[in-house]
């Protein structure tokens, strides 16, 4: 049972601790969430038609990359690209390499997600688009991709609160984001239990933001469609 002694004191030090974190999540956490989001849905999107153009070279090299890459632990991929890569005279500053890792470690999935999304329209749709002069890019840009959006989006959405929690693995490349100054914070302090769950609520916040706005536009997405 804690004393009203060593109450005030964690009490103390989740208040002191409680904006350092939060400017950390701020300042590294949700930019490598959002710039490694961006340029791994743009990577998925072009992995997924590399997979769907029927083109012999493109088809296997975007499978290799989905393999490679779903195959293998997140966390390996990050040791290689920061503790490896330096023994063949490749050196990456610590955030460059956790954007790095994160974008081809999510483009892989996502791509997977697109692809489902295009394939999951009938294929009906694009023969009749064909029938009237429609090229095969003008049938994918005006009648499967604006249907393939509003089955992607959900899958996607969870994507994209998922990696917001994988950027903790960003701490083991050294990136101050919000774990690490958790983990720094709890070792000058020797309280890990209470600054640990002070990080998971600070996740917990991050994610629940996320999710709001998420349902928001599925919501807005499905208006825009009926109308």
């Amino acid at each position: 049972m804690m004393t009203s002694e060593r109450t005030a004191r964690i009490l103390g030090i989740l208040g002191d601790s409680f904006f350092p974190i939060l400017k950390a999540g701020l300042a590294y956490t949700i930019p490598l969430t959002l710039i490694t989001f961006v340029l791994g849905l743009s990577l998925a999107f072009l992995t997924a038609l590399a997979r769907l153009s029927g083109f012999t070279p493109f088809v296997l090299l975007a499978k290799l990359y989905v393999w490679i890459f779903r195959g293998t632990p997140l966390l390996v991929q990050l040791f290689i690209l920061f503790y490896g890569f330096p023994s063949l005279g490749i050196t990456l500053d610590p955030f460059p390499t956790a954007i790095i890792g994160f974008t081809l470690n999510k483009g892989a999935y996502s791509s997977e997600i697109i692809r489902a999304a295009i394939l999951s329209i009938p294929k009906g749709q694009s023969e009749a688009a064909y029938s009237i002069g429609m090229t095969k890019w003008q049938a994918m840009r005006r009648i499967i991709l604006p249907q393939a959006v509003r089955v992607a989006i959900p899958p996607l959405g969870n994507s994209f609160i998922s990696l917001i929690k994988d950027t903790s693995l960003a701490a083991t490349i050294t990136v101050t984001e919000l774990f690490q100054k958790g983990q720094q914070i709890a070792a000058v302090t020797y309280e890990p239990l209470w600054l640990y769950m002070e990080v998971a609520a600070i996740y917990l916040l991050f994610s629940t933001v996320l999710s709001y706005a998420q349902n928001r536009l599925e919501r807005r997405y499905d208006r825009s469609v009926a109308t």
